[in-house]
């Protein structure tokens, strides 16, 4: 909500009123010294307080009413801005692995891959505006957890109740990308994406990871591949025949060649992440790299206020009239 007046400049005639005030005044000033008094009964009555205050009343309400129609013809207004927004968005699905292999911890002390991986992919949904997300978790198989949205408090939400073991344990990532490809395959957006997060090999589905790659450049669709975990062997967490949790370290095993081709085929880009500041730094890039075309156009709708300044104005000069010619008229 804003405040202005449509015609400015003509406030600058309030500058004559004090003029007007002053022109008063001397006018005032010439006419008492004029004026003879034979008896000093009539002239303690004329110079009153109440008398004296009634003398200028009407050229007040005057002051007050010339003041209040200048305002009004400066045209005070109220208005209300909107933004049209018209974006070219880019759509997108995010491709998150959450076989058992996710609970290696390996990328921050204390807190497994997918536990960082929620978190990064949470900034990123955060840093987008005007874009449909999706999201798609896979192990041995793939499960659309959203389709493309614009709703990010959904979404968001769904990223946060990922968890292992809800599927069925592998690494489906053929099966991943052409689910993700199909989530793609009517959108109308300039651009389409998808964010692929593994930490292993492709050893369950029945689609190869290369053959969904072709697929997805012919639907036009980049895909980014990140491999996740560091290199050599991760700390795991399995638990023994009597339930206790205990640490073995596994080697890390990431067919990086698989992912780099995928992204080569379509026009996309292959990422290592060894640790949690290094995938933060991969989908901030993505962010920047798959940048959303907006144009923003602002107007103001208005609503016009000089009726409640006219009509006090008019008020003021039609009691100035009443008590001009009644209680407060004046003997010539």
């Amino acid at each position: 909500m804003n405040f202005q007046f449509a015609d400015p400049w003509l406030l600058a005639l309030l500058l004559l009123l004090p003029l007007l005030g002053w022109a008063y005044r001397n006018w005032n000033l010439q006419r008492r010294r004029t004026i003879r008094y034979s008896d000093l009964d009539t002239l303690a009555a004329v110079n009153g307080r109440w008398a004296r205050i009634k003398s200028h009343l009407p050229f007040a309400l005057r002051i007050f009413a010339l003041a209040l129609l200048v305002i009004a013809l400066a045209r005070p207004r109220s208005g209300v801005t909107f933004e049209d927004v018209t974006s070219e968005g880019v759509d997108i699905v995010l491709t998150m692995d959450v076989s058992t292999s996710m609970l290696a911890e390996d990328l921050n002390p204390g807190s497994n891959r997918l536990d960082v991986a929620r978190e990064v992919v949470g900034d990123f949904i955060g840093r987008r505006r005007h874009d449909r997300i999706g999201l798609v978790a896979f192990a041995a198989k793939a499960f659309t957890r959203c389709p493309p949205t614009l709703d990010y408090r959904v979404l968001a939400s769904q990223v946060e109740r990922l968890e292992i073991g809800s599927i069925e344990d592998g690494t489906a990532i053929g099966v991943a990308l052409a689910s993700s490809v199909n989530r793609l395959r009517d959108s109308k957006a300039r651009s389409r994406i998808i964010v692929l997060l593994t930490d292993g090999i492709n050893n369950r589905g029945e689609i190869d990871p290369l053959t969904a790659a072709q697929v997805a450049k012919a639907k036009d669709v980049k895909v980014y591949t990140i491999g996740v975990g560091t290199r050599g062997t991760a700390r795991v967490p399995v638990r023994d025949q009597f339930g206790r949790v205990r640490y073995v370290d596994q080697k890390v095993e990431i067919d990086e060649q698989t992912l780099t081709r995928i992204s080569e085929i379509t026009g996309g880009q292959y990422y290592r992440a060894t640790d949690a500041a290094e995938l933060q730094r991969i989908y901030r890039e993505i962010d920047s790299l798959e940048k959303t075309e907006i144009d923003v156009r602002e107007y103001t709708r208005y609503s016009e206020l000089f009726s409640l300044f006219l009509l006090p104005g008019l008020a003021l000069f039609a009691l100035e009239l009443v008590l001009g010619s009644t209680v407060l008229k004046t003997l010539p």
